[in-house]
């Protein structure tokens, strides 16, 4: 039995399961994942043990990026459904204990928005809802020399109003101003729309990014230049602190932010409980140990640097967001992990990870089964922005076609944004038409169906984590040591909280392909009968008897008792 309070917060005990809608489940056949489909799910869902689900949107988009431009906060894109669909899947959530939170896109909207169109036509009280920027002297040259996430300059001319406007992103997502206080109280009515229908909360996005506190040029390297002008600025606290106090307590809502090249100095401002502003956030530190910069830019992996990323976060932190997929990012297994032949005794070493590190786990669709990266073969297969940016600008550096298809290839987003695989036949289970997405081949034996009844499977495998993460108060509750880490092997330690009685576990990770000898170890353990026991074991193995096979990982628990 957990012996946790009952008063602490029901997100630090709960599993986040990340939906990506379009790519979830097809009712309608016409190749696009919709919220009937998500309902006729929920019993999958549920069966996994996660306690709340994480929609990323469901509003009307023109999708120019895949819905992060949103061009009406209040209505349900009726490729998804309707508002009385979504009505009736927080009420079936509900009743198989599902929360749901949904995405928050408030540093930008779609340049569809009624708002902007309103704007650029300068009609009241919309004229300075985005940020505008009158010409120069040249009036082919923006006003500064900012450059975006999505490569080139932050700005673009509008032949309406005859301005410029600012857009961080892809330029049809123009950023919303701040300065004007309008902008913020439409933004608390949004939220207070979704959540009087029952949500419990929202995933922010980008959300350190909101406050633009001058418009002088940037400085450093032409890659998102003039960050230091809106990255985490006072204006941005501000404005969480107010939607904090007039909208999410009121309502007892959770917030979780994903914060753009953050410090931790920056993320314990802004997760601190006294100043009223996010309860988590999202940081990329982990996920960059093999990488030069953000996604980009292989380099080799090392487990030793990947255990100091996160001992910075586990012991810098109170509470951690735990992740290691999102629909912004690879395939853990194909990343970090062997999606060959080790494919799946990694996926579910990953499991262990997830599910052993301090912090809420947050889930996302299709890592429950290890699913891989995509099997395109060219950059005319993807449907991301981002990733035809880039393949854009390597081509005016002259990069080759080749070697810009690799770099792009093993990092785009669209690696996590192929179809759900729900079974072997041709629409794996998630339409009966085109997708709009391409399925992953191997969708003929890397699927749900087949793993839902083989207990061998990593689908089972990340229900025992689950499980042992919800029954050991140590794992949900405790502290973070690290132990030891080298290129290949990584061991640390959760201890026990206080007043608890339940023990400390050590966590042994092998990274690597290789047969791993612990002799500078004390890798020693008892056989379930001495002082410590194997809880879980992605091999079947209750020993370590001194080496870890590859991609061996296993679950120590100190004392005699047994779970």
């Amino acid at each position: 039995m957990n012996q946790l309070s009952s008063q602490r917060p029901w997100w630090k005990d709960a599993v986040f399961y990340q939906i990506y809608p379009r790519s979830f489940q097809d009712s309608n056949g016409d190749g696009i994942g919709d919220i009937p489909g998500i309902i006729s799910r929920l019993d999958q869902v549920a069966a996994l043990g996660v306690t709340a689900l994480w929609l990323s949107p469901l509003y009307c988009s023109p999708d120019a990026d895949n819905g992060y431009d949103i061009s009406d906060y209040c209505a349900i894109d009726p490729r998804y459904g309707t508002l009385e669909d979504f009505d009736r899947l927080v009420n079936e959530a509900g009743k198989r204990g599902l929360r749901i939170i949904m995405d928050l896109v408030i540093n930008h909207t779609s340049d569809q928005h009624q708002w902007f169109q309103a704007s650029r036509q300068s009609i009241e009280p919309y004229t300075d809802y985005y940020i505008w920027h009158e010409a120069g002297k040249d009036s082919s040259l923006p006003p500064n020399n900012w450059t975006g996430f999505f490569m080139g300059s932050t700005w673009t001319w509008d032949e309406v109003r005859e301005e410029f406007y600012l857009h961080l992103f892809d330029k049809a997502q123009p950023d919303l101003n701040y300065h004007n206080p309008k902008v913020l109280e439409e933004i608390k009515n949004v939220m207070r729309f979704w959540l009087d229908r029952g949500i419990s909360g929202f995933r922010c996005d980008v959300i350190s990014l909101l406050y633009k506190e001058s418009l002088a040029d940037g400085h450093g390297l032409p890659i998102i230049r003039g960050l230091e002008h809106y990255k985490g600025r006072d204006g941005t606290h501000r404005i969480l602190q107010e939607l904090r106090r007039d909208v999410l307590d009121p309502y007892g809502a959770f917030t979780v932010g994903e914060t753009v090249m953050v410090s931790l100095e920056e993320a314990k401002t802004l997760c601190d409980p006294d100043r009223k502003e996010l309860d988590l956030l999202f940081y990329f530190d982990h996920l960059e140990v093999d990488r030069l910069f953000a996604r980009y830019g292989p380099k080799p992996f090392r487990a030793d640097t990947l255990l100091n990323r996160l001992t910075v976060w586990e012991q810098g932190l109170d509470w951690n967001a735990l992740y290691l997929e999102n629909h912004d990012q690879p395939r853990i297994v194909s990343h970090y992990g062997d999606d060959k032949q080790y494919w799946s005794r990694s996926s579910s070493l990953f499991a262990v990870l997830l599910f052993t590190l301090r912090g809420t786990p947050f889930l996302y669709q299709g890592q429950e089964i290890g699913m891989t990266n995509f099997d395109f073969t060219s950059i005319e297969q993807l449907d991301d922005v981002e990733s035809r940016n880039m393949d854009q600008l390597l081509a005016k550096a002259f990069i080759p076609a080749p070697l810009r298809w690799r770099l792009i290839r093993d990092s785009s987003r669209d690696n996590a944004r192929t179809p759900v695989q729900w079974d072997s036949s041709k629409g794996a289970g998630f339409t009966t038409s085109r997708p709009w997405l391409p399925i992953n081949s191997n969708s003929t034996w890397l699927n749900y169906e087949r793993q839902d009844s083989d207990p061998r499977s990593v689908l089972n495998f990340y229900r025992r984590m689950i499980r042992l993460r919800r029954d050991c108060p140590t794992l949900m509750d405790g502290g973070f040591e690290p132990v030891f880490a080298d290129r290949a092997i990584m061991v640390y330690r959760r201890t026990p909280a206080e007043d608890s009685t339940d023990p400390a576990y050590t966590i042994w990770l092998n990274f690597s392909g290789y047969i791993q000898y612990l002799d500078q170890l004390d890798a020693s353990e008892g056989d379930g009968t001495g002082e410590s026991m194997c809880v879980a074991s992605n091999t079947g193995r209750r020993r370590l008897d001194g080496i870890l096979l590859p991609w061996e990982a296993m679950v120590i628990r100190e004392g005699a008792a047994s779970l």
